[in-house]
């Protein structure tokens, strides 16, 4: 028989030929704003805020409705020992139904208090997408800068080689002016070259299992060869000196401060909703009691009963009034801790600002001054060398140099990538607060 005829064999193929161009797709540069949008699609949390959101208002729904009523059925007055129903005229066979009305307006704050922890759960989940785009971005950047900085480190390490090989040959040949100490130099630093390559994969692998947290195996696609560019915030209040007030102004937008608000807003209305506490609740009840035929067959009324309830709040030191206390000082609370979340973020943009001020300057000077200026050393130090004008440590330690500047002008321009995502987190903002606290669609 046929092997390649058989079932098995034909469905391995099948997968085999299908499973191509998945694995071709794997091989392609994961770019940042990939892995950025892996890491939204894949969160955990962010669904479970959407189901947080869903729970909390169907549950405004339910704590906005009336309890259900109350159905009661009673055998009455029944003789303890021939438990007839004809001997006593009081004995009765009844069906009642009562109604519980809450105090106040507890239903509806109830409701509100519920919808206002909804209406945050937007608002979370638009500080958790900013918040991982910033920290990917980070995680990102760090491997970007050891994969890159390797790139930098191997390709002058082919020059190191021929440098090694020339005076090698010179060396043997005794001709020229080089030395067993330069042999020996040369091939130290080819050494520490290959150190420096091993601690930058040390560094890529683990900047890439921390990454991995937030994107899986997506983050085992190689990276791509190409900086990404973050967007400027390009917002006066980054480039511009702003008063302390300015920036606390422009953190009461951030989304987090505005969930904070929701909560804030939630643990209120649980103080008006302590204060009906003050006031009765009540409910109505109404009985239905049949009454059979007495011994001698004479008939007998069925009897009606109605009454109302109420509760009576009169001992309210111990109860209602701590009630009320604790929710005012939760509000507090909750208010210190949206003050103590504006402190910090305004503290982060204030330090990201001066940051990249500064990283800013250090880049022009490096692209200005010193890439240009240490090349031209180490070209010319190269060059006395091979005219036999130069020492070859001193062409060594130039080309050294050389190296370690392009690496630190990639690490400025990495770093600076890193504030601007920062700064982009600081200043993410909800298209449209003003719809808290009334209840606020999903920003994305």
């Amino acid at each position: 028989m046929n092997s390649t005829r058989h079932p098995t064999v034909l469905a391995f193929a099948l997968l085999l030929a299908l499973s191509q161009p998945t694995a071709a797709a794997d091989g392609q540069p994961l770019t940042l704003d990939a892995a950025v949008q892996a890491a939204i699609d894949s969160d955990p949390w962010l669904g479970g805020s959407r189901e947080t959101e869903n729970a909390l208002r169907d549950e405004a729904v339910a704590a906005g409705s009336l309890p259900d009523p109350r159905l009661a059925l009673q055998a009455l007055n029944f003789p303890a020992w021939s438990f007839d129903i004809h001997q006593e005229p009081m004995t009765q066979v009844a069906v009642g139904v009562s109604q519980q009305f809450p105090r106040g307006r507890s239903l509806a704050l109830a409701r509100a208090q519920k919808e206002e922890l909804a209406a945050a759960e937007p608002l979370r989940r638009a500080d958790r997408r900013a918040m991982l785009t910033a920290t990917v971005s980070r995680l990102y950047l760090d491997a970007y800068l050891a994969q890159a900085s390797r790139s930098l480190i191997e390709q002058d390490r082919a020059l190191f080689e021929q440098l090694v090989e020339a005076a090698e040959a010179q060396y043997a040949s005794a001709v020229g002016r080089a030395r067993q100490q330069d042999l020996i130099r040369a091939q130290l630093e080819l050494t520490r070259l290959d150190d420096r390559l091993t601690m930058l994969r040390q560094r890529q692998d683990t900047a890439r299992q921390r990454l991995s947290e937030f994107i899986g195996p997506t983050v085992s696609s190689p990276l791509a060869a190409s900086l990404p560019e973050l967007a400027d915030p390009g917002r006066p209040m980054v480039s511009e000196p702003a008063d302390a007030q300015s920036l606390f102004n422009e953190m009461y937008r951030h989304p987090a401060v505005l969930a904070s608000d929701q909560r804030i807003a939630s643990v209120a209305t649980s103080i008006d909703l302590a204060r009906q506490k003050y006031r009765p609740g009540w409910g109505l009840n109404a009985q239905y009691g049949y009454r059979a035929d007495d011994a001698t067959g004479n008939s007998r009324d069925d009897l009606v009963s109605i009454g109302v309830t109420l509760d009576l709040p009169l001992f309210h030191a111990n109860r209602q009034d701590r009630e009320v206390s604790a929710a005012m000082a939760r509000e507090a609370a909750a208010r210190s801790d949206r003050d103590l979340l504006v402190r910090q973020l305004v503290a982060e943009l204030t330090s990201s600002r001066a940051e990249l001020a500064r990283l800013n300057e250090r880049r022009a000077l490096y692209a200005e001054r010193l890439l240009p200026q240490m090349s031209a050393q180490a070209e010319a130090s190269l060059s006395a060398y091979n005219n036999a004008d130069g020492d070859f440590a001193e062409a060594v330690r130039a080309r050294i140099a050389e190296l370690d500047t392009k690496i630190d002008a990639l690490a400025i321009d990495v770093a600076r990538q890193q504030t601007l995502a920062r700064l982009n987190y600081l200043l993410t903002r909800v298209p449209d607060p003003g719809r808290q606290p009334n209840g606020m669609g999903d920003p994305s």
